[in-house]
C-alpha cells in the first residue's frame, strides 16, 4: 500500500496542540506495517504536571527538549511502551502521545504481534497495543521520525475529519484539560470518550 510524503520537521515545529490535532488522519509507518492515527494526546511544557518534562531536563526527558520530529518512547507500568513525537522548537518541551491506530498495511504481521486481540478494533486501540502492533520499543527512543523506517506520512486521500477533544486518560495531574483528540465516530479509538467537546 502506498502513502503520501513523509511529514517534514516543520510539521512538528509548532504548538503541541496543533500537532496533536494535525496528526489525526495521518499514517504511522514502521517497515511493512502502517496505521492511520485516530487518537492522540498533547503533553505540554510549563505547568502541565502530567508531562514528563515538568521536572525539567533529565537523562530520560532530554529528547523532549530537543529537535522536533524525534521519537520519545518510554515504559509504563513496567510492561507497556508508549510512542510520543517531540513538538515545538528545540528547547521548548512538548510532545504528542500516539494512542490509537486504524491498521492500514501489514495486517497479517500486526495480527501475529497482537495474537491476544479478539477483533480488528483491538489491534492498536491504546498506546501499549499500538507499540506492540507496530514493533516499536525503547530502542526507538530518540530516532528521527522525518526519515528512516519509522515515520509519519500523509494519506494518499485526504478526508474531512471531525475532531473531538476530551480529558486525557490514565493521569492524575491536570486531568481535566481537554488535550486528548480523537476522530469522532472512529471505531478504532481506545474508548473512554466522555465530556467530549469539539
Amino acid at each position: 500500500m502506498r502513502f503520501g510524503p513523509i511529514l517534514p520537521r516543520s510539521f512538528y515545529q509548532r504548538a503541541t496542540v496543533e500537532v496533536a490535532r494535525g496528526l489525526l488522519g495521518k499514517v504511522l509507518v514502521h517497515g511493512p506495517t502502517a496505521g492511520i492515527v485516530v487518537e492522540t494526546e498533547a503533553y505540554l511544557g510549563g505547568d502541565d504536571l502530567a508531562s514528563h518534562s515538568a521536572r525539567g531536563i533529565t537523562e530520560r526527558t532530554r529528547v523532549i527538549f530537543g529537535e522536533p520530529g524525534h521519537a520519545y518512547v518510554y515504559l509504563i507500568y513496567g510492561m507497556y511502551e508508549c510512542l510520543n513525537i517531540v513538538c515545538e522548537p528545540a528547547g521548548q518541551p512538548g510532545c504528542v502521545l500516539l494512542r490509537a491506530l486504524e491498521p492500514a498495511a501489514g495486517l497479517e504481521i500486526i495480527r501475529s504481534r497482537r495474537a491476544a486481540a479478539r477483533k480488528p478494533e483491538d489491534l492498536a486501540s491504546g498506546p501499549g497495543k499500538l507499540t506492540l502492533a507496530m514493533a516499536i520499543t525503547r530502542a526507538h527512543n530518540g530516532v528521527d521520525m522525518t526519515r528512516g523506517p519509522l515515520v509519519v506520512r500523509e494519506p494518499t486521500e485526504r478526508r474531512e475529519l471531525e475532531i473531538q477533544a476530551t480529558p486525557r486518560i490514565g493521569i492524575s495531574q491536570c486531568a481535566d484539560r481537554l488535550l486528548r483528540f480523537v476522530i469522532r465516530g472512529n471505531r478504532f479509538v481506545s474508548g473512554g470518550i466522555r465530556r467530549a467537546h469539539v
